[in-house]
Parts: structure tokens; sequence; C-alpha cells
């Protein structure tokens, strides 16, 4: 166990978070993802919350300022709605860890599965939000 690190994130997700480098994107999808369809680097958190993936990643990962939209998220497909709440537990996570980033992008459903295929990895999670899954994509760490 390290400390100051959230227990959520795996020894596997950790190692990827640090190889990761600024403009790499990584997928947090929901359990209904077809992550392992779309990307070779699937790593697994079952049982776990989006948000709560989030909340122990933003503490070491910092989002890319230059972007408009460093995070993203699937948007619905036309004729479907999204649960507001998904989008409001990301946002407030990331508006007391990374105050100031822009609103969340939306980000067609085939575009996003585009997205996901060229992204660094995907990480499977527990989460039954609809349409909750989200894309950051990281910065360059402050020195």
């Amino acid at each position: 166990m390290l400390k100051g690190i959230s227990p959520l994130l795996s020894p596997e997700l950790l190692a990827t978070l640090c190889r990761m480098g600024h403009g790499d994107t990584i997928i947090l999808a929901d359990a209904h993802f077809p992550g392992e369809s779309v990307n070779a680097n699937t790593l697994r958190a079952d049982g776990l919350l989006i948000s709560d993936l989030l909340a122990g990643i933003l503490p070491l990962f910092e989002l890319d300022s230059y972007l408009d939209g460093p995070v993203a998220m699937m948007a619905p497909v036309e004729g479907d709605e999204a649960d507001p709440s998904v989008e409001e537990s990301y946002r407030k996570v990331i508006d007391e860890l990374a105050p100031g980033t822009p609103p969340i992008e939306k980000i067609e459903r085939f575009a996003f599965y585009e997205a996901a295929k060229s992204a660094f990895a995907v990480v499977m999670t527990g989460d039954t939000g609809k349409y909750g899954n989200l894309l950051l994509t990281k910065g360059v760490t402050p020195s």
C-alpha cells in the first residue's frame, strides 16, 4: 500500500498512468462498453464506479490545459437520453480536484469508439450509469 494514493488504483493502472505522455488519452468505461473489442490495452476495475476511480486518478494526473475539452463523454444516441446525474457526479469530482477544467465535451457514440481505439488504455469498471463512458486527456505535469 502506498501512502496518499487511492487504494482503488491497481498497480497496473498506476503503471499505465505513469507511462502515459501529454496528449495521451485514457477511457474510463462503463460495464457495457466494448473495451476489449476496441483496444488491446484494456485494464479491469470491476466493481468500481467511474466517479470513484476519477477521484483516485485526478490527484495524480494533470488534465491537458491546452485543449478546449480535456474531458469528454459519449453523447446519447439520437432519441435516447443520458442520466444527468452521471455527468453531475463527474463534474463534482472534477471541480473539486481539477478546478477550472472546461465543460465536459460530448462525443458521438461511434466517434467515441474510434477515440477509444487510439486511446493509451481503456479501463473497464463495474459502473452501469447510462452513457457513463469518460475520456481523459493527460496534460503536462507542472514543475
